[in-house]
Formats: C-alpha cells, sequence, structure tokens
C-alpha cells in the first residue's frame, strides 16, 4: 500500500502505460483521471461491490429455483 499527498495535476506511472493524474478535490471526494490501455481493467470499488451483490442475489435465486423444482419431483 502506497500514501501519498500530491499536488493538484501531479501524476503516478504505473509501469509504462497507465498514468493516474490527481486533478484536485475537497474533503469528501478527490478527482482523478486513468489513462490505461483499453485491454486494462479500471473499476470503482463501489461498482465492482454491487456486481458481486448482484451475482450472489442471481446464484441464491437460482438455488431456490432448483430446490423448488426438486421438491415438485
Amino acid at each position: 500500500m502506497l500514501m501519498l499527498t500530491v499536488p493538484k495535476e501531479e501524476y503516478l506511472m504505473i509501469g509504462d502505460n497507465i498514468k493516474i493524474t490527481f486533478l484536485g478535490g475537497n474533503d469528501r471526494q478527490l478527482r482523478v483521471m486513468i489513462d490505461a490501455p483499453k485491454d486494462i481493467n479500471v473499476a470503482r470499488g463501489r461498482a465492482i461491490k454491487k456486481r458481486a451483490i448482484k451475482r450472489a442475489a442471481k446464484k441464491a435465486a437460482e438455488a431456490a429455483a432448483e430446490k423448488t423444482e426438486i421438491q415438485e419431483i
């Protein structure tokens, strides 16, 4: 884990092809710009959690449907 204090418009390079630019912000939000190749998946933590919850709910619904089918037989 790396924790930094950076001035506005400072940037970090990850490898040779990922650039993260800090655009500023306030106490509650930070604006960043991420420049990465199209084959690199960039996602917000909130979006990842949301997808995981949806997948878990879908699995639970499928399991419940399967259990109902077994009981009907």
